[in-house]
């Protein structure tokens, strides 16, 4: 398991975002590093986990428990055979695009040592968005990306450091429960009765999340 591309955006004015400004980093584009990783502060303040990356939209966007976007290659692979044309590394906005790892099959809290120093934890999948299907020039693109439940991941900074394309990626931690990224997305998603068996990832959920989840419990048991 490696990270086979480190991509980074930057600001760039698009006419297909309802961010303020009109601008997006979700064009990433792979460098060879190395760039540091770390907690970039509570959402809607903190924008990126990785130094000189660009997260526009604080409303949605970045934050501790978003710092850094995880995409499998073999996923990148599946949709471009799908949309006759080959992806990128950093095709869906991700920072890490790794191989040889399950990203959307991996545990909610599950953690990663990326290199000698990081140490990142899975939170959530990532939930698309007219910006994305934009971004990528494809109609119903929102649609097709959540019928296929494999999002990707989010991550939290457990330990910061600095990362670079190639390092070797970890599962230094794996949760006992089965509540994986996959499952999470299609609870947040299509099938709700799933927000019950999510509970059990506890605080390793994004906080969103786990408040989506608390509440439909609460509602479903009185």
């Amino acid at each position: 398991m490696k990270l086979l591309s480190l991509n980074i955006g930057r600001p760039r004015a698009v006419p297909y975002t309802d961010q303020p400004e009109g601008v997006t980093g979700i064009d990433k584009r792979p460098v060879d590093g190395p760039v540091r990783v770390a907690a970039p502060g509570p959402k809607g303040v903190g924008a990126s986990g990785l130094a000189g990356d660009a997260v526009c939209d604080l409303r949605h966007h970045g934050g501790n428990d978003q710092a850094v976007y995880a995409v499998a290659r073999e996923d990148l692979d599946y949709w471009g055979r799908e949309l006759g044309r080959p992806l990128a590394s950093g095709a869906f906005g991700e920072n890490l695009t790794t191989q040889g790892l399950d990203v959307s099959g991996a545990r909610i809290g599950e953690r990663w040592r990326v290199g000698s120093e990081v140490v990142l934890e899975v939170t959530c999948g990532r939930i698309p968005c007219r910006t994305f299907q934009e971004h990528l020039g494809e109609q119903r693109w929102v649609k097709r990306f959540t019928q296929k439940g494999a999002p990707g991941a989010y991550l939290r900074v457990i330990e910061p450091g600095d990362i670079r394309s190639g390092d070797p990626i970890e599962v230094v931690h794996r949760p006992d429960h089965e509540v994986t990224v996959a499952l999470a997305f299609r609870a947040e998603t299509t099938e709700r009765a799933l927000l019950k068996r999510v509970l059990a990832a506890g605080d390793a959920l994004h906080p969103e999340l786990l408040e989506m989840a608390e509440k439909y419990v609460a509602r479903h048991s009185a």
